[in-house]
């Protein structure tokens, strides 16, 4: 757990109460080799006009996933304060040292900004970092979006996602986030593994969350670039700190049934996609084939879907390791 009785050693150099729009950093003192007293300088914008939510908007908890910062670097010039109704504030690069490393995790410590919640003052770089925002910034804001796509080794069909929670008030106004956000898919999401995540640390705080999956392979694609661009902005309406109605766009709804949403290999080898992203599936069929790369003359090992539903993840990567995420799958409902 957070030692409380410490402080952050991260300093913001813009007030986060006065009212205007003030671009700046979260500085983090780094003592190294090449700066005895050296810093990590996270951008950072806050925007403030009277009374109102606050909304804390995140990109980059990865460094090689980039609609999050696509859109947020944009939204924090172009925000004019006078169209804001309380607080926005806007951290386009979360994980600031592995985005400036185009990685997953940070170069310094390898830590992985969404497994290390809730952090510690005293710890690594990244859990530094992870700290500052549960004790610091989580507290002020009502409303968090983070955005994610698949980085380097994933790709997804675009959606944006909430999990389903014990709370039914706070779920439905999660989903209700979602479907404002208006990506062309939406998910009740299943975690692998939720323990540290930046997602369970707002969630059990009472917050509204929204995350994303906006493609992925290192890249950023026109197509969803502008859908960050507009979901943000949809968001932001949803909770009244921006004017305007939101921008409807149709959206299918998508379940997680548990574990059978993923796909493990169990080899490594050559990966070839049987069927793309956004296709159907039944249970049973071969979505996948792994080929033996240190001989020929080796029939390739099929991968069935383990249930009916749609391909909504795959690995990107042509070569593949045995245990990584094959693909993911969702399954059609009806709009919540």
């Amino acid at each position: 757990m957070t030692d409380t009785q410490l402080d952050s050693p991260i300093v913001a150099t813009v007030p986060f109460d006065k009212d205007g729009i003030h671009h700046g950093f979260l500085r983090l003192p780094y003592s190294r080799d090449d700066s005895a007293w050296g810093s990590i300088m996270i951008p950072l914008t806050v925007v403030r006009n009277g009374e109102g939510p606050t909304a804390l908007l995140t990109g980059g908890n990865h460094g090689d996933e980039y609609e999050g910062p696509v859109a947020l670097f944009g939204l924090a010039q172009e925000l004019d304060p006078l169209d804001v109704s309380g607080c926005v504030i806007i951290v386009p690069a979360m994980n600031y040292p592995a985005f400036r490393a185009a990685t997953r995790t940070s170069p310094i410590d390898r830590g992985n900004m969404n497994r290390i919640f809730p952090g510690r003052p005293d710890g690594t770089v990244t859990e530094k970092i992870a700290d500052y925002f549960q004790r610091v910034l989580l507290p002020m804001c009502d409303i968090v979006l983070d955005f994610h796509s698949g980085g380097k080794t994933l790709d997804f069909i675009p959606f944006a996602a909430a999990h389903v929670l014990p709370d039914p008030v706070q779920e439905e106004k999660c989903f209700s986030a979602v479907k404002a956000f208006g990506a062309p898919y939406s998910l009740k999401m299943v975690e692998i593994d939720s323990r540290g995540m930046f997602d369970t640390a707002i969630e059990e705080m009472g917050k509204v969350f929204v995350t994303t999956e906006l493609g992925g392979g290192g890249t950023v694609s026109a197509r969803t670039a502008e859908i960050a661009r507009q979901g943000v902005r949809n968001v932001l309406r949803h909770v009244g700190i921006l004017a305007g109605e939101v921008v409807t766009s149709p959206t299918q709804w998508l379940d997680m049934p548990g574990d059978e949403s993923f796909v493990f290999a169990e080899q490594d080898g050559l990966l070839e996609m049987c069927v793309d992203l956004e296709a159907s599936v039944k249970k049973g069929q071969t979505i996948a084939r792994i080929h033996t790369i240190d001989r020929t003359g080796v029939a390739p090992t099929r991968i069935l879907a383990p249930c009916d539903g749609i391909l909504i993840a795959r690995h990107f990567p042509g070569l593949i390791k045995m245990g990584d995420c094959v693909a993911s799958f969702g399954v059609v409902i009806e709009d919540l």
